[in-house]
């Protein structure tokens, strides 16, 4: 098999089984001590010419925005989900990134028949789903749902960055970095740092920058991360 064989392989096995509409799962952001952790769902249609055939992580950033905007073209449907900080905290990180995942779900403009993870069981899907150990490097939409999630979150760590401009979310994205945690141990905790982290608890909140100025809620907070898709999609 050549690598366009290889990198469908997956969701030819599961169109040919009848599933018509597979979306291709994945996150960004699990990791980080700030921000929101992203998913996304992507759902190609059984003609695509696959153009992604390695990690979106070993990608450059312009080259995983330019993929960005041709998964967005060429799929026919796709569904973006956040969980904020807050959220973390209180269910956790992996709790939180499922309900990622589900808000992912149900925007999308169809409902998928069945699902390729990276190494992610979704509740619902129990038995219409390929749990994939490293899913974003042997399925084609799983690799492209990676994109979209890195791309998305990078974009609103970058936008956080001008509401937080001290903690250089622009250069490590939240990520622990030993710059990041040298900001933290100066300044504190801001309000979107994940508090449950043990890097992060204990530590003092920031009085100043960028509190007044960033939504309290969680309600507030999803629709801010909504708006900043939207603001970049038209950057298109």
């Amino acid at each position: 098999m050549d690598d366009q064989e290889i990198i469908l392989q997956f969701e030819r096995e599961y169109w040919n089984k009848g599933f018509n509409l597979i979306a291709g799962v994945d996150e960004a952001g699990r990791g980080p001590l700030a921000g929101p952790v992203v998913a996304a769902a992507v759902i190609f249609p059984q003609n695509v010419n696959p153009f992604l055939f390695r990690d979106s992580k070993k990608l450059t950033e312009k080259k995983r925005r330019e993929l960005f905007f041709r998964i967005c073209e060429e799929a026919i449907s796709v569904g973006v989900g956040f969980a904020d900080s807050l959220e973390i905290d209180e269910i956790n990180i992996l709790n939180a990134t499922k309900l990622a995942v589900k808000r992912a779900l149900f925007s999308l403009s169809v409902e998928p028949e069945f699902l390729i993870t990276d190494a992610l069981k979704i509740e619902g899907f129990e038995s219409r789903s390929l749990v994939l150990v490293k899913g974003d490097e042997r399925s084609f939409s799983c690799a492209c749902a990676s994109v979209v999630a890195k791309v998305v979150r990078d974009f609103i760590m970058e936008e956080l960055a001008k509401v937080f401009p001290d903690y250089g979310f622009e250069k490590h994205k939240g990520y622990p970095t030993r710059f990041h945690i040298d900001r933290i141990e100066e300044l504190g905790v801001s309000p979107i740092h994940r508090r449950s982290f043990g890097r992060v608890r204990e530590k003092g909140e920031r009085q100043t920058g960028g509190r007044d100025s960033f939504p309290v809620s969680i309600e507030e907070r999803l629709l801010y991360y909504q708006e900043k898709l939207q603001e970049l999609l038209r950057r298109d």
